[in-house]
Parts: C-alpha cells; structure tokens; sequence
C-alpha cells in the first residue's frame, strides 16, 4: 500500500484541523518543521520532522528527521543513535538530480521534490533505487497528481506527500491513493439460446493497454446481468491478434466503468475508463484508446443464472468473437449451444444513467 504524507509545515492556522482529517484517514505520517507541532500527536502516525537547513536544538517527538541535503543523514546518526535520518532533495537540474539518486540508494528515507512538469527525474531516480531498500516520497501539488507519480516505471515511488491548502485536501488525497477496483464475484451462466438477430451496429473497444488471455469486459444487453468477453489474445486463422482489443457487443449493450458505474458501449471514447476483467474475478481500470462502431451481422446470447436471473448479449455474428467459460476457457460465439456454460457477473441493482439505484425496472 502507498503511503500518503500530509505536510503541515505552511498550514498556519489549519494545522490541528488538518492533523485531525490526516489521522481520521489514516494517514501515515505528517510533517512539520517545529517540533511543537508534532507534540501530542498519536502513534498511529510517523511524526516527521523537516526543520530546513536550521536545525532545532531538539527534535522532540519526531520519529524521522528530514534532512536538508546540505546534511549528511549518517553523521547526524551516530551523534542520535535514537533517531531516524532521510534526506529532502528538490530536483531542478542534473546535480540535484544526482544527489537524489545518491540519496535513495544510502538514505533510509528520501523525500523528493520535482521542480519541472515532466516526470523523466523521477523514473531515473526510481531507476537507480532498483536495488535499494530505502523509502522514497514525491511532493505532490494537488491530490489528482498522486495516481500519475504512483504509476511512473510502473510501481512509482512509495509515497505521496501533500501541502494542503484547506481541509478536504488530504481526504481527496487518500481516495486517489487507495483507488483499488477490486475483485468481482463471477457467476456460472448456462446457455439457453444462440439465435441470428439480423444486421446493427457493433462496438470493439481498443484499450491502451495489453490484456491478457483470460481478460475481457463485461458487457450484457441488461444491467443486472452480465457476459465476460474475452480480448483478441488468442489466435485464429486469417487476421493477427489483438491483445488490445475486446469485441464487445452491440452499441446500446452495457459495461462496468469505473466505480461500479455502467456505461452504453456507444458512450466509450478516447480516454474513457473501462474495468478489464479476468476470468478469477480480478480487475483493473483501463482507458479506453479508440471504439470502431460498425454495421456487422449480430448474434443473440440468451442464459440465465442459478438464481434464474435472465441475461443477454448481443454480438457480432462470428467466430473471432469469444466468451470465457468456467476456468477461463475460451468459447467461440457462434459455437455455443443451449447448455454451454459462460461466465458472468450480476450487478443485482438496477441504474439509472449509470449508477446503481434501488427502483422498479424491468429490463426484456
């Protein structure tokens, strides 16, 4: 789990509200440059000290002082054998940049502070940590920024630090961090019927990213029932694949958007979330690259539940366009027979412009 830093040190008078939010959250640690400012805060935080090139004649309760680079953390260790040492590094041209690399593979804590709009220092200096077992935290100006350093090489850095500007921020900042999607509970769903449902307009969504070959979206002609459907990973004769793309359904079916929200296939655009399923029920949220709408034969999939729920899907009319089974078997859509078995999801409630309401809806 990432850690989410609150620094206090220009609050002023939103201090105490702000520590109050941080420690409610559960915040890991809060920083402030007086040690008074750390007094009397619980356990369940670090207290973190980042004093400046000034240091205070003592530090208080902090667990971990922040160090300025012009000081050397392992000097100030041996004269404070209680006392844990990091360094802070702004970064604002190549010789600061080489201290923080410096840092990150010596120091036990590295707070990092990036002064350009690009994140090529931080993949460097994440980079020359590869092999280091130290902690690294990246300021942060705003909380939406934190999901964008979190994801720099990857794994980014182990933390976020903010400076908030008034309480709610902090907040903010813990739901950016802690943004998991989570694993979904798929059901078994047999087959009842596979029949031709003429010509309409059919929607493949391209994502940004590789899928894997047990992954797909869930897409259903009705809210409460859903069929995973698997991306082009898996070869078929006469075209390549396509581990970027699922073959979705028609225009007006549903899928899972972020948040347990459901979108029309014919919403999805450039730079929309989708949540990519796997056949074990895992998920994660993927953008959306392109959605090609195109008039193709369509393919009507009728199943229901061990709860006798209905569930349909609409697809087109061909064999490239797969289903996954129990296990994560992979079942050609024109290939399925009543009795076949396929995986699905049941969101249970009904919506209402994409989010789950409690109303009297009937879906057929």
């Amino acid at each position: 789990m990432k850690q989410c830093w609150l620094d206090i040190r220009a609050a002023n008078g939103l201090k105490a509200a702000l520590c109050q939010e941080a420690i409610h959250r559960g915040f890991d640690a809060i920083v402030a440059a007086d040690p008074a400012d750390l007094a009397g805060l619980p356990p369940t935080v670090t207290r973190v000290l980042l004093p400046g090139a000034e240091l205070p004649e003592s530090f208080g309760d902090a667990d971990l002082v922040v160090l300025d680079s012009a000081l050397e953390p392992a000097r100030l260790a041996q004269r404070h054998p209680g006392t844990r040492f990091g360094r802070y590094v702004e970064v604002t041209d190549a010789e600061s940049l080489a201290a923080a690399c410096d840092s990150v593979c010596r120091d036990p804590c590295t707070v990092l502070r990036f002064a350009d709009p690009t994140n090529i220092p931080l993949e460097i200096v994440l980079a020359a940590a590869a092999d280091a077992h130290g902690l690294i935290i990246t300021t942060v100006e705003r909380a939406e920024e934190a999901p964008v350093f979190l994801g720099v090489l990857e794994h980014g850095p182990d933390g976020v630090m903010l400076a908030p500007a008034a309480p709610g921020e902090a907040g903010r900042l813990k739901d950016a961090v802690e943004e998991r999607t989570g694993e979904l509970e798929l059901t078994e769903l047999t087959v009842t019927a596979v029949t031709h449902a003429g010509m309409g307009e059919r929607a493949c969504v391209d994502t940004c990213t590789y899928l894997a070959q047990d992954e797909g979206i869930l897409v259903g002609s009705r809210a409460k029932g859903l069929v995973l459907c698997v991306s082009e990973t898996h070869p078929l004769p006469y075209m390549p694949t396509r581990p970027f793309r699922v073959n979705a359904g028609a225009i007006m079916s549903y899928t899972l958007a972020d948040g347990g929200h459901t979108r029309y296939l014919s919403e999805l655009r450039a730079g929309s979330v989708v949540l990519a399923v796997g056949a074990d029920g895992r998920t994660r949220r993927t953008v959306v690259g392109r959605v090609k709408i195109e008039t193709r034969p369509l393919l009507s999939i009728d199943a229901v539940a061990g709860t006798g729920e209905p569930v349909n899907l609409i697809v087109q009319d061909d064999w490239h366009v797969r289903i996954l089974g129990p296990g994560g078997k992979v079942l050609n859509s024109t290939e399925l027979r009543p009795g076949d078995r396929i995986l699905g999801y049941l969101p249970q409630r009904e919506r209402h412009v994409g989010y789950p309401i409690d109303e009297l809806c009937y879906e057929q």
